[in-house]
């Protein structure tokens, strides 16, 4: 509204209140300054608000008031949420899968879908992958707490989320034992070193396709992770290889790309001494 203003299609701007208009003095001088310039005026349907130096004066104490409101408000609800903190209480969004929210706001274990978050973490400590995971779970008939299917992203956020080993946190408040634990320690930590290694080996999973060698796979001239990559011919024949990482991002090596099935098959058929 305010760009469309030096359009010159309207010429007035009314609102219910001026603090519909802006809770913030700052704005609101800035914004009627810029509509005052474009020949456009605030009006306010329920305030009665004279054009002359009183006008100016009472406008100037509602908005303050507005602002002044806006404030209280927001450090009330802060100081609630603080509160409610302080006891380890759930402080509103989307309910992380495993815990139910009881009618104190407390977190507890849901016997139902608290196992399948252990069997998440399991799986990803085994290799399976964030993909695999959410399939798995989807077959199982596991759902968020709003009742929709597991997606990448939930299972992503899911295998970081401290609050499986009892860690309530918000904003500066830190409980490392708020809430019950779902995940063992040992396991969440090796999650965590899995993570680290997947995120260096930035393609370990391309499409479709599987690369189980890479974080396995070691350039033979710089010592680095070799990774998948793929490229489409022109009749369409997909190629896969593994390619040297700093071949690939930094330049500074030399090494030639790897055929994925050439080197499955030079695998399979070397001899187990």
């Amino acid at each position: 509204m305010i760009k469309d203003s030096d359009k010159q299609k309207f010429d007035l701007v009314i609102v219910w209140k001026l603090d519909r208009f802006a809770r913030n003095r700052y704005d609101s001088a800035r914004y009627k300054n810029t509509l005052k310039k474009n020949n456009v005026k605030v009006v306010s349907a329920t305030e009665t608000i004279s054009q002359n130096a009183e006008g100016i004066l009472l406008e100037s104490m509602l908005e303050g008031y507005a602002e002044y409101y806006s404030v209280e408000l927001s450090e009330k609800v802060t100081r609630g949420m603080t509160e409610n903190a302080l006891k380890c209480k759930f402080n509103g969004g989307t309910g992380p899968i495993g815990y139910v929210i009881n009618k104190d706001q407390m977190f507890e274990v849901d016997p139902v879908k608290a196992p399948y978050v252990v069997q998440a973490f399991e799986a990803y400590a085994n290799g399976k992958t964030i993909k695999e995971i959410v399939e798995m779970l989807n077959a199982k008939g596991v759902t968020t707490s709003h009742g929709t299917k597991i997606t990448i992203n939930i299972v992503t956020d899911m295998l970081k989320n401290r609050r499986y080993i009892g860690e309530y946190k918000f904003r500066d408040i830190v409980n490392p034992k708020g809430i019950p634990r779902i995940v063992p320690q040992a396991l969440f930590d090796k999650v965590q070193r899995e993570r680290a290694k997947n995120k260096r080996a930035t393609a370990r999973h391309k499409a479709e396709d599987d690369y189980l060698l890479t974080t396995k796979l070691f350039c033979g001239k710089c010592g680095v992770y070799m990774t998948g990559e793929s490229g489409t011919a022109r009749n369409g024949t997909v190629h896969r290889y593994y390619k040297c990482n700093n071949a690939k991002y930094k330049h500074t090596c030399d090494k030639k790309r790897l055929k994925k099935n050439g080197l499955k098959t030079l695998l399979l058929s070397t001899p187990v001494r």
